[in-house]
């Protein structure tokens, strides 16, 4: 191996205890190859044993909390204990060569499809989609209650099922971030109003997830959180916000922070002056107290590395995995110029990528690389 492609080969240990071989985490991507009940398809099992293949830890694609928060359909399930023998199996296909493996726990909310949810959707406040004709209704304080302790008895599964942690899904529109944005959130109880007010819901999921892994796990057991720093939209959530609920969220005993990004060394929009990358701001205001986990555009082993400069201690690759399994195992073996960092619109089958994911990629311009496609 490369001597200057050591420091992505270090070991790192959590609070919690639980080790990772290595700083590369395959990053949570929607694969779609789960039944539409929810129940992991062989296709899907096969696609995690190859990705997982030398990476320190592995976190899957979206997996419900309830019925009522299915946003693709066939996207795995932990939402009833039916679902524990699934994923065992597919926990199991992540550990099968050394990752950790870790469940996202995630609730649609308004992004919900009505078809895949049953009918209705919920959300923070009935404000839609844009684009969409259905309008969300505002979920009740007891139906609150009820999805924070979803988000627990899913843990309680995945801790039954073998992972070794769980990570709580807060961004990419999704429930937990339509509850912390002012544009989604439009609230007056203890729920909504203000950014502290905005963040109970949050910061109550990640209370009952620490308690259920304190109360089932018999071994460490990781429970880290995925935000996104910022919103388009105005009213909407700044970095401003956002470095007000990392702050919050690194005095809970979390064992990392997910930012979820397009490239890692984007700027902040708003809210801050500041010339820096959001991941530098984060990691000086958390990273004495959790570590962070960096993604977006980290194509190259050079970017990797460069990005581990700025002291974010791990580094996920979403798409870079899905177009050459075996990035990690390049690196270690020395053959990282033998990295595909491109796709063509021959690899479907070769790389084994469902039919929702392929059409995705191929009908969203720029999203990956593609070397024959105009």
């Amino acid at each position: 191996m490369n001597p200057a492609y050591q420091p992505l080969m270090e070991p790192y240990k959590f609070r919690s205890g639980v080790e990772v071989m290595n700083r590369v985490v395959h990053a949570p991507m929607t694969i779609s190859f789960s039944r539409q009940d929810g129940v992991a398809s062989d296709d899907l099992i096969a696609y995690y044993e190859s990705r997982t293949n030398g990476v320190g830890m592995a976190v899957t694609g979206s997996t419900t909390v309830a019925p009522s928060g299915k946003v693709f359909g066939g996207e795995l399930a932990a939402d009833r204990d039916e679902t524990i023998p699934s994923l065992q199996r597919v926990a199991a296909a992540m550990k099968k060569h050394g990752a950790k493996a870790i469940l996202q726990l995630f609730h649609g909310g308004r992004e919900s499809s009505p078809e895949a949810a049953g009918g209705e959707i919920v959300g923070a406040s009935a404000v839609a989609k844009e684009g969409a004709s259905a309008i969300p209704r505002a979920l009740e304080d007891h139906e609150i209650l009820e999805i924070v302790r979803a988000f627990g008895a899913s843990t309680r599964r995945a801790i039954e099922a073998g992972f070794d942690g769980v990570e709580i899904h807060g961004a990419n529109r999704f429930l937990l971030q339509q509850f912390f944005s002012p544009y989604t959130n439009r609230r007056d109880d203890r729920w909504g109003g203000d950014a502290d007010r905005r963040m109970a819901f949050p910061l109550a999921v990640v209370d009952e997830v620490l308690k259920a892994a304190a109360e089932h796990a018999e071994r460490p057991f990781l429970v880290g959180y995925r935000l996104s720093p910022e919103e388009e939209t105005t009213p909407g959530i700044t970095m401003a916000d956002t470095l007000k609920l990392a702050d919050a969220l690194a005095n809970k005993e979390l064992d990392y922070l997910h930012v979820s990004l397009l490239n890692f060394w984007s700027k902040p929009r708003r809210g801050v002056e500041d010339d820096r990358s959001r991941m530098e701001i984060l990691h000086e205001l958390v990273g004495p107290r959790v570590p962070l986990i960096g993604v977006g555009s980290i194509r190259t082993p050079d970017e990797a590395v460069g990005a581990l400069r700025t002291g974010v201690p791990l580094i996920a690759l979403g798409r870079e995995l899905i177009i050459d399994p075996d990035w990690v195992r390049k690196v270690a073996s020395g053959k990282e110029n033998e990295i595909r960092t491109e796709l063509s619109l021959n690899d479907q089958e070769k790389l084994g990528i469902s039919d929702p994911l392929w059409n995705k990629i191929v009908h969203t311009p720029g999203w990956f690389p593609i070397a024959d496609q105009a």
